[in-house]
This record gives structure tokens, C-alpha cells and sequence, in this order.
């Protein structure tokens, strides 16, 4: 066997699990937002609850240990936390465009959730969706509101060719079809959506900006100088076929780099193979685009890289002493030298996995 930390999985939306297969790529970026708001009109809280546990099953077999997740439906918690041993970082999502509330009763709204679930099981932090998705106001909130509370803090950012043209130069499909659901337009061709995020207050070392992969001359730097945290999703990105991930640019300026799952209605279907949240999955999809990193670089961004994102060096994504006894174990029969290469190209379910000192999949002894 070999026996590795269990991976952090720094971005995943466990609730829309059940929604994998039900979108083909779209032309552009907001016709799927589209697509997948409509669906979720649809489902009740049933059907996001099986959903989620779903999915949490699915990160467990795959190896994950420690999953961000983004919580649309607050609703859930704290029960899906208990019907778990995963440990959990529930981001609770804020959008506000299409209801017209006040950002400060949203913002209010989520720290009296937060202040409602037990201490004892997961952990929590905000979400404001995209800078797209809200208001400036709703992003000076959140970030003055994480900040006070030592909270970590996610947003999707730069994630489309579409959502950069709207900051950038104020115009396109996205502004063209938010300015027609009346959102206010005037955050609009200011500059960059990460710059847009700098004037907000979001950047700093609590922050995970989810994708960011459309980005202006300045902005691997400026990610780099505020020890922003970046989560790549290499099946979702493949999924929308954006352009190349700028890996090296951000790298190059010192940008903490982990991966994420993202959803499953971001995740192709392979032809008899059901789409499954899989980190190792995504370490495969990484290396396939970005072959200049080793696997043992890759396998750091699926644990050490996430754990630093999320506040927990030390303590999760490595075995070492005074860590939380987190791991997982996949066969093994070749020389040592392969290691690394074996874990990158493992494909099949971990043989154990432990969590806070406890069998979550317990090993099958001969």
C-alpha cells in the first residue's frame, strides 16, 4: 500500500451532484447559467439533500478527506454535516441580483446561519457567488465581515471570456444580459474582474478565488502580493473549453495553486463511465494540459496547497506529527521510485481511508 494524506478537494458545489449529464457545453458562459438557475428552480430540498450526501459518498471513496464546499442551500446544515465523516468547509453562498435585497441583510442573513450550527461538526466561511453575480457593496461586506470573524472566504472569479469582457470594457454578452435583468452596470469597464475584486477588498490570504482564468496584465501579480489562494477545476475548465490555464504566470508570482472538483454539471460524461467527483480525476486532467509540473508538485496542490487555502497547514494534506490523523491508503506493487507516478494515475477507489482517528473506510484485512 501506499499510504498518503487524504486530499483536500478546495472547491466543489456537492448539492448539484445529481445534476451531472443534464447540460451539454454551451456557446457561451451565461447561456449555462442560465440553464442550470432554471433547473434548480425545479428541485426541492429532498432532492439537494440526496444530492449532496451523494456526492460527499462519492469525494469519500475517491480519496478526499477535507472538501469546500459551496452551500446554495443553507437550509442543509447542520444535518448533512452529521450524515458524514468528511470533514467540511460550508461556504455559504450570497448572490442578490435577481431578489433586490440589501446586501447588508444577506451578509446579516448568513452570519446568523453560521451562528446557528454547532461548533463541533464543519466549518463555515462566506461565498459571495462572482463579481458578476452581486453587488460591490455585497463584496465589501463580506470581506469586512469575514475579516472581523477570522472567517476564510471563496468567490468564483474570471471564470469566463465573457464575465472579463464585461469588467474590462463594459460590454458584451453577460453585461448585455444582467443590464436587461437591471443590475447595476456602473462597476463595469473599470478593469479586470480580479482588479475589480482588489477595489472591493476581497483580496487578501483568506480569500480562495475559484477559476481565474481570464486575466489582465497585473493581475497574477497583485494575486501573488496579496497571498490569494487560486483553485483550478481542470475537468470543469475542459468542460467550458476556455482558453489554457495561466498556470505559469501565477505560479511564477508565487500564487498558492490547489485543485478543486466543481460540480458535476461541469464534468463531461465518458462513455460508459458515470461522471464521478474525483480528485484524483482532476490531478489526471491537470497533468494532461500542464505537463511541466511533476507529480509530486500536482499531488501538493491536491493536499498541502488546499490545506495552506484554507487556513489548516499543518494540521491537514500531510502526515506529520501533531496533524490531524487524516489518510488514505491506494494499492501499490511497484518500485519506490514510482510512487508519485502511481498516485497521479490511479484510477480506481482508495482501499482505506481514515478521518480524525477513525475508519471512514475501514481496510479489508486478509
Amino acid at each position: 500500500m501506499i499510504l498518503l494524506p487524504g486530499l483536500v478537494n478546495a472547491h466543489c458545489h456537492l448539492d448539484y451532484t445529481d445534476m451531472a449529464g443534464q447540460f451539454a457545453p454551451t456557446k457561451n458562459f451565461p447561456d449555462w447559467v442560465k440553464l442550470i438557475t432554471t433547473s434548480k428552480g425545479g428541485w426541492s430540498y429532498t432532492d439537494y439533500a440526496e444530492s449532496w450526501l451523494r456526492g460527499a459518498q462519492m469525494l469519500l471513496r475517491s480519496g478526499t478527506t477535507t472538501v469546500a464546499d459551496i452551500e446554495a442551500v443553507p437550509e442543509l446544515l447542520p444535518d448533512v454535516w452529521n450524515a458524514t465523516p468528511l470533514r467540511v468547509f460550508s461556504f455559504l453562498e450570497m448572490t442578490g441580483i435577481k431578489n433586490r435585497r440589501q446586501p447588508d441583510a444577506i451578509v446579516q442573513e448568513s452570519v446568523d446561519k453560521i451562528a446557528s450550527l454547532p461548533a463541533t461538526r464543519g466549518r463555515t466561511g462566506l461565498s459571495p457567488h462572482a463579481p458578476y453575480s452581486t453587488v460591490p457593496e455585497l463584496l465589501r461586506l463580506s470581506a469586512e465581515t469575514a475579516r472581523g470573524r477570522n472567517w476564510r472566504l471563496t468567490t468564483h472569479v474570471a471564470e469566463s471570456a465573457q464575465e472579463f469582457e464585461m469588467f474590462t470594457s463594459g460590454r458584451g454578452e453577460m453585461f448585455d444580459w444582467l443590464r436587461h435583468n437591471q443590475r447595476d452596470m456602473s462597476d463595469c469597464g473599470r478593469g479586470s474582474p480580479v482588479q475589480h475584486l482588489g477595489r472591493n477588498g476581497l483580496l487578501a490570504e483568506n480569500l480562495l478565488a475559484v477559476h481565474a482564468n481570464y486575466l489582465g496584465r497585473d493581475d497574477a501579480s497583485l494575486l501573488g502580493k496579496q497571498n490569494v489562494s487560486v483553485v483550478h477545476c481542470p475537468r470543469s475548465h475542459d468542460f467550458f473549453e476556455h482558453q489554457p490555464f495561466p498556470r505559469q504566470e501565477l505560479s511564477a508570482a508565487g500564487v498558492n495553486l490547489c485543485l478543486g472538483t466543481d460540480s458535476l454539471a461541469t464534468v463531461r460524461n465518458k462513455r460508459d463511465q458515470p461522471a464521478e467527483l474525483n480528485l484524483f480525476g482532476e490531478m489526471r486532467a491537470f497533468a494532461a494540459n500542464h505537463p511541466a509540473p511533476s507529480p509530486e508538485n500536482i499531488l501538493q496542490m491536491a493536499t498541502l496547497n488546499g490545506a495552506r487555502a484554507l487556513g489548516m497547514t499543518k494540521q491537514i494534506g500531510e502526515l506529520s506529527e501533531n496533524a490531524f490523523a487524516d489518510l488514505i491508503a491506494i494499492p501499490y506493487e511497484g518500485k519506490m521510485t514510482d510512487i508519485y507516478e502511481t498516485v497521479l494515475h490511479h484510477a480506481d477507489h482508495v482501499a482505506a481511508t481514515m478521518i480524525d482517528g477513525q475508519w471512514a473506510i475501514a481496510p479489508k484485512l486478509n
